[in-house]
């Protein structure tokens, strides 16, 4: 989301673009999240044949901090995440 440069502070944790727009002050305090990818699928069907995944397990990644779902097994919690929702692999 772009904002517009001539913010105004309005209610209390948002600001308010000229255009009328109230985003939430931490939005640009918000940062990815990461981890070590500890299972993946076959891949992904596209025009009926099966594409491999670029990920591979141990490989450390960067995701979309909204782009996962959380599940919880044997008391410690892991993500499920889309290839797509990966913003990087470090390498």
């Amino acid at each position: 989301m772009l904002v517009d440069p001539g913010d105004t502070d309005t209610e209390e944790g948002h600001k308010k673009t000229a255009s009328g727009i109230l985003v939430p002050e931490n939005i640009n305090k918000e940062k990815p999240e990461q981890g070590t990818v500890v299972a993946v699928g076959e891949g992904n069907y596209e025009n009926g044949k099966l594409v491999p995944l670029k990920v591979k397990v141990g490989d450390k990644v960067i995701f979309s901090k909204y782009g996962y779902d959380e599940i919880k097994m044997n008391d410690k919690k892991y993500f499920i995440i889309k290839e797509d929702n990966i913003l990087a692999i470090i390498k």
